[in-house]
């Protein structure tokens, strides 16, 4: 990989125990153990926009790259964003961070275990069978977004 985290954002990821909590998601929500014949592949979005809004989010839909995006801006010189692609019964997470218009971070979670640890370690994307897991998914990546956020607002912001 020929690129790196920026130090505050390494520093975040490290702080909320990023790799070990996105482990243990792919590990309870695996994709080996969730076979594609019993995944959740059609899913209707209403359901899964309502969802996401019952856990405090306001999500919008990019339907040319086809994600679900979540933006939050912080007065005015932060943005935070998720953004959520859902596609063969699996989940994949991207964060976005903006500072002053500068991007600091806009990759998929995969990215940030390689470039935290091993550029050849991979954590395997989760996978679900039926809403209450996907939501399961969310919850606990929201709460991670949330520490993460919180980390970054204080270091922005002091």
């Amino acid at each position: 990989m020929g690129f790196d985290l920026k130090p505050e954002i390494k520093q975040a990821l490290n702080d909320i125990g990023f790799v070990k909590k996105y482990e243990e998601i792919s590990s309870k929500y695996n994709s080996k153990k969730v076979k594609l014949e019993d995944r959740l592949i059609y899913l209707d979005i209403d359901t899964v926009i309502d969802m996401i809004e019952d856990l405090g989010y306001s999500v919008s839909i990019d339907k040319k790259e086809k994600f679900l995006k979540i933006e939050e801006e912080i007065e005015e010189r932060l943005t935070f964003g998720v953004y959520i692609i859902i596609k063969g019964g699996t989940t994949e997470l991207t964060w976005v961070v903006k500072r002053d218009g500068e991007l600091r971070l806009g990759d998929p979670w995969s990215i940030y275990s390689r470039l935290l640890i091993d550029p050849k370690y991979i954590i395997r994307l989760p996978a679900f069978r039926d809403y209450d897991e996907l939501e399961g998914i969310l919850k606990v990546s929201f709460e991670m977004y949330e520490e993460f956020k919180a980390i970054l607002i204080k270091e922005y912001l002091g």
